[in-house]
């Protein structure tokens, strides 16, 4: 999902601050989150602006329910595939790669707004736009969102308060379900995998988001309690937590880790370099990889 060629910048132009304001409370939010997260090809998108591509663009609803738009990113992938690879990915391989960068890239924006800012977004999956051709993604921001007591938002219409911190877990949880099922629904068969699978595969990207924006802003520890307060076991219809473990490298340093509940089937595509949480990557390699990028 690293930025390429023809996709989105990650930061707003000028024009894009003009036409979008500060006109909802996750607008800031939703900036912060992809100005801190290489990685993540997102961009706000202002529906109302004839001259911006990305208001013409599907979005995340027409995925499910418009015949030939899932098919179309499906074929997209498994061309970015052939092109990086050098060779076709057989097809349940291009949609798993598909819905894996979808899952990532949204619940990123969900879990990075509630990390930074104690602010959980309802995004509904017509708030997104998606790229058929690079899987960046659009979000148009003004969506109802959760939070404390007190947040400076808190008296804003579109805010709902709850209680305290673990009610504000559990509503990152529902929003991140309520947004992706009809997306599984309409993927599961192309993906091959049953819902624990699929399910599973949302976790690891609900988690891992919150992970990798903890490891950009040098908060690495605070995001792995994080994300482990987050998911601290199975809680349906996630299979399974967070579970967080350790290895100790050549100097005694502590690394995090954790193993995969689900598998987007990258080995597949680069058998020499699995994912480094998947089951199939072992200890050693997984330190290996550690100390290598210190």
């Amino acid at each position: 999902m690293r930025k390429g060629p023809g996709s989105w910048t990650a930061t707003a132009g000028t024009a894009e601050r003009d036409a979008l304001g500060e006109a909802s409370a996750l607008t800031g939010t939703y900036r912060r989150v992809i100005a801190a997260c290489d990685a993540l090809d997102a961009r706000l998108v202002d529906p109302g602006a004839p001259d911006d591509p990305a208001a013409l663009m599907p979005d995340g609803a027409e995925l499910a329910d418009v015949h030939g738009v899932l098919e179309a990113l499906l074929d997209a992938s498994a061309a970015r595939i052939t092109a990086r690879h050098g060779h076709a990915p057989r097809r349940d391989v291009a949609a798993s790669r598909a819905l894996h960068d979808y899952l990532w890239s949204v619940s990123l924006l969900m879990s990075g707004a509630w990390y930074l800012d104690r602010r959980v977004p309802r995004i509904s999956p017509r708030d997104i736009r998606v790229d058929l051709t690079t899987s960046a993604i659009g979000i148009v921001p003004g969506q109802v969102f959760a939070c404390l007591p007190g947040d400076p938002a808190a008296d804003t219409a579109d805010a709902r308060i709850v209680g305290h911190e673990e009610e504000l877990r559990a509503e990152l949880r529902a929003a991140v379900v309520d947004h992706v099922r009809p997306l599984l629904t309409a993927i599961g068969p192309s993906v091959r995998r049953g819902p624990r699978a699929l399910w599973g595969m949302v976790a690891d990207d609900l988690l891992s988001g919150v992970w990798y924006l903890g490891r950009m802003l040098d908060q690495e520890e605070r995001a792995v309690r994080a994300a482990t307060e987050l998911l601290p076991t199975a809680i349906p219809p996630f299979p399974g937590g967070a579970d967080f473990r350790r290895l100790t490298g050549r100097d005694g340093r502590r690394y995090p880790t954790r193993t995969r509940l689900g598998c987007c089937l990258y080995y597949t595509i680069d058998p020499d370099r699995a994912c480094l949480t998947c089951p199939r990557t072992c200890d050693a390699e997984r330190l290996r990889r550690l100390e290598d990028e210190d």
